[in-house]
């Protein structure tokens, strides 16, 4: 009776577990907590802005607006300072950053500044939309709520994203628009979850928004709505509106960059005194303006009403223009997308107007609601978001062919002049290269537990006794069995299981059902491996039976996915195979054994073998190393590596020339030859024979290889060599005399300064220089670690060491300036203290570093 309700209750759990049905549960709490955030952020917004316009009637108006934007910025600014630097600006990008799996923190902590810095900004004035904040909310509290809740890390984003389209829903009451966003800028997925999740989302937040929001971007419930037209005469008009605002959106996305770029390197002032300052720069601008430009929301309602002139337009979309890209630069919590619309729809009337003065078809109002589709897409790239949203926002069918018309004309335009959208721009501006290439989780998607699992089983019937379980355990290699009951799957038994017979006073003629695992978690042959992948983590299991209906058809393990991961890495993605066979070694010569360690130099190409040998013998003579050259011979992976003839006249060549270099410096170099299927096998299978300590690897300084940080070969070295990895980047010129080596007090910072006097003697006269970035906030930098490591180096290196401390918000950049000043020929870099093949924030700083450097960049990680 025990074991029976024991089988029911597992059974209830996993109906109630199912990751689809759980997924679509956690969208409809998203929703409505999304929607509630949203609600609450515009209604304080309204509040605080209407009590910002009754003050000014009441007091002097040049004295209360930059008051309050210089205070409310001030606040807001030390709050995120203080709190979570991560909620400034307008948080799309960053939520962007995170779908694209680049490791940034999104919790509850950083949706709740958000929520209250982006009220203290938008209600003091600053001219920010609220749909920013309320997408990074969304997103924030959907990942804080999935990570309470058992969800694989892909279910784990597309509930992010639905979250994200719900904050967009909530806060343009526009449903539709949040799903398309989520399908066309956040995700570009169209599966039945991201559909499903995102469409239960956005719908809930919207209708909490509508019920009990202020509808202030709703533009059918607020304002006059006006009959619109479209006559074919108009079409030149609509496509000059398309063409002005994909040049006018190209402008103000690299105004935008530019004003970020600002504050940055000239304005060395702290988050909130930024905020502050443009608080109060928006408030005199505004009070010298007419009273309309007080309330941001009545500004678009005039335009849009038509209660405006042409010159009325032409003002509010210059200042607004000006003001948005100031205030945005100083990373203000707040968003662009409303921002943009009330661009758009001044753009819009201005053209309107043209076009009412000439032909006298359209109202000015109706290129208005025209407009902001158009600039919202030029800004963006999702003209197909556009024109919904804006529909959405108007409910009028007679704008859908105008708005197509325009949207796609600007979208055009831009995508011409420059393909990236704002926020990919932001987050370049960051440092961070996002690439549409499929994930970790993205590949093991495309394959199925039939392509990988193991279908030959050791199982044992459920009527044997413990003793002969023992008996199979103690001649197999596996630690878990399968259980059938007449040829079907009844349970698992584990070495666990047995352990505890003991504790549970069994005897050893008991039959093994009594102590087997009844209904064993499985999966299905279709399964992908990402599924599997999450079925095997959240159960914290180490196999899964693979069943058709109750039959047993095979087994998968974690080995088995690995195997398949490890495949994935080695370039070869187009099937899955066993491992690769071994290299083989066809050609070597020993040098005398008198040297302390190994140090490996695989040579690929004679243009860079000769420095490559250089810097080896520098390194090798100054720790008393032996150099180990290997060259690799690339067959086939369909032919067997010691049974494959290769032509080596050219690789003896190479590697006699560095037996004599050897000789001429008088230190051991050995030599080989293997023959592989993969160059990154065949490096790792010789650090592991010859007991290498450290590998020197020539390096290009980029890679055009989807998924990689730095090559296929690189990226597979450092993750698995035993050893220190020195990358070299080699210029042109090959001098080495003048050194900079950036400072950052991790270990791999440490060993590029132990290993930079042996380098430094390939110069007769060395110039060495230090320099550590500290942050600009630091008022009293610590410069100990300068001080002690130019202490060390004067001791070692006959020549000239200097250090400095440099303040940046940028390391790449701070560092790519100083060797540009310095006119330095080799950079050394530790490399970061973060996994090398994970982008931090500001992206891989080596990577970054090297790719845009013109000098020698050598890259050290221990």
């Amino acid at each position: 009776m025990l074991v029976k309700g024991k089988i029911l209750w597992l059974r209830l759990s996993r109906q109630l577990l199912r990751p689809r049905r759980l997924a679509f549960a956690e969208a409809c709490l998203i929703g409505l907590v999304s929607g509630l955030a949203a609600v609450f952020l515009g209604q304080a917004v309204d509040w605080a802005g209407a009590w910002r316009v009754h003050i000014s009637y009441l007091w002097p108006a040049y004295l209360v607006l930059p008051g309050i934007g210089l205070i409310g910025g001030i606040l807001a600014g030390w709050l995120v300072e203080r709190f979570a630097p991560e909620a400034s600006g307008s948080g799309m990008s960053e939520v962007k950053a995170v779908l694209a799996r680049v490791p940034m923190p999104l919790n509850l902590r950083i949706a709740l500044v958000k929520l209250v810095s982006a009220t203290l900004v938008l209600g003091s004035g600053i001219p920010l939309g609220r749909e920013g904040p309320t997408v990074q909310i969304g997103a924030a509290l959907a990942n804080q709520l999935s990570n309470w809740v058992p969800t694989s890390p892909e279910h784990r984003r597309q509930l992010m994203a639905a979250g994200a389209g719900a904050g967009l829903a909530a806060a343009f009451n526009a449903p539709i628009a949040g799903v398309l966003f989520v399908v066309e800028e956040l995700l570009q997925d169209v599966s039945d979850i991201t559909l499903g999740t995102a469409i239960l989302a956005s719908f809930i937040a919207s209708v909490i928004s509508r019920l009990y929001g202020s509808h202030s971007l709703d533009l059918n419930l607020n304002l006059a709505v006006t009959h619109t037209t479209f006559f074919a005469q108009e079409i030149p008009f609509y496509l000059i509106l398309g063409v002005l605002a994909g040049l006018l959106g190209i402008l103000f996305n690299k105004g935008i960059i530019a004003s970020l770029a600002f504050n940055r390197r000239i304005m060395y002032l702290s988050l909130p005194w930024r905020i502050g300052i443009v608080g109060l720069i928006t408030g005199v601008v505004i009070a010298l303006l007419p009273l309309a430009f007080r309330n941001n929301a009545g500004l678009r309602e005039i335009v849009l009403t038509g209660s405006a002139d042409w010159s009325f337009a032409a003002i509010a979309f210059l200042v607004q223009f000006a003001l948005i890209i100031l205030t945005y630069g100083s990373g203000a919590p707040g968003g662009l997308l409303v921002p943009t619309l009330v661009l758009g729809a001044a753009l819009g009337y201005l053209v309107g107007a043209t076009e009412h003065t000439l032909l006298g078809m359209s109202a000015a109002t109706t290129y208005a609601h025209v407009g902001m589709a158009a600039f919202f897409s030029a800004v963006s790239k999702v003209p197909i978001t556009a024109v919904v949203i804006v529909f959405e926002m108007t409910t009028d069918f007679n704008l859908v062919l105008p708005l197509m018309i325009v949207s796609v004309v600007a979208y055009i335009v831009a995508e011409k002049i420059d393909r990236r959208s704002l926020y990919d721009l932001l987050l370049e501006w960051k440092g961070i290269h996002i690439t549409k290439e499929p994930s970790t989780e993205g590949f093991l998607a495309q394959l199925n537990a039939a392509d990988v699992m193991q279908r030959r089983v050791e199982t044992l019937s459920s009527q044997m006794s413990i003793d002969e379980a023992m008996q199979a355990f103690s001649t197999s290699q596996h630690r878990n069995f399968p259980v059938l009951t007449n040829g079907k799957l009844a349970g698992i038994v584990t070495q666990k299981d047995l352990v505890s017979i003991a504790s549970q006073h069994l005897n050893t003629d008991t039959v093994i059902n009594e102590i087997m695992t009844p209904e064993p978690v499985t999966a299905s042959p279709t399964a992908t491996l990402a599924h599997v992948l999450h079925l095997l983590n959240r159960y914290n299991l180490s196999c899964l039976p693979v069943t058709e209906g109750r039959k047993l058809v095979g087994i998968i393990t974690r080995s088995d996915i690995i195997r398949v991961e490890a495949e994935r890495l080695s370039g070869n993605t187009q099937q899955v195979k066993p491992k690769s066979a071994p290299s083989y070694v066809i050609y070597q010569t020993r040098a005398p054994a008198t040297g302390k360690g190994r140090l490996l130099v695989p040579l690929s190409h004679p243009q860079t073998a000769q420095t490559l040998l250089a810097m080896a013998a520098a390194i090798a003579r100054a720790n008393n190393y032996e150099i180990e050259c290997l060259q690799v011979a690339i067959v086939p992976s369909n032919r067997i590596p010691s049974e494959t003839p290769v032509q080596i006249s050219k690789s003896l060549e190479l590697l006699q020339q560095a037996i004599v270099l050897g000789e001429d410096w008088r230190i051991p170099v050995h030599t080989q030859i293997r023959v592989a299927h993969n160059v990154a096998g065949a490096i790792l299978e010789t650090v592991k024979e010859r007991h290498i300590d450290l590998v020197l690897m020539g390096w290009k300084g980029s890679t055009a290889t989807p998924g990689r940080v730095f090559s296929r070969v690189v990226d597979t070295v450092i993750r698995q060599a035993a050893c220190d990895v020195v990358l070299a980047k080699l210029d042109d010129k090959r001098a080495f005399d003048r050194w900079l080596l950036p400072m950052a007090g991790g270990p791999n910072s440490r060993q590029a300064l132990k290993l930079l006097p042996a380098l430094a003697s390939l110069s007769t006269s060395p110039e060495i220089k230090l320099c550590q970035v500290f942050q600009p906030s630091e008022s009293m930098p610590n410069t100990t670690l300068l001080e002690n490591s130019v202490s060390f180096l004067q001791r070692r290196v006959k020549g000239k060491v200097i250090a400095t401390p440099v303040r940046a918000n940028s390391v790449p950049e701070a560092v790519l300036e100083c060797a540009q000043q310095d006119k330095s020929d080799v950079i050394v870099l530790g490399a970061s203290r973060e996994s090398l093949l994970q982008q931090v924030i500001q992206g891989n700083i080596p990577e970054n570093i090297s790719r845009k450097s013109n000098c020698t960049v050598i890259l050290v990680k221990t």
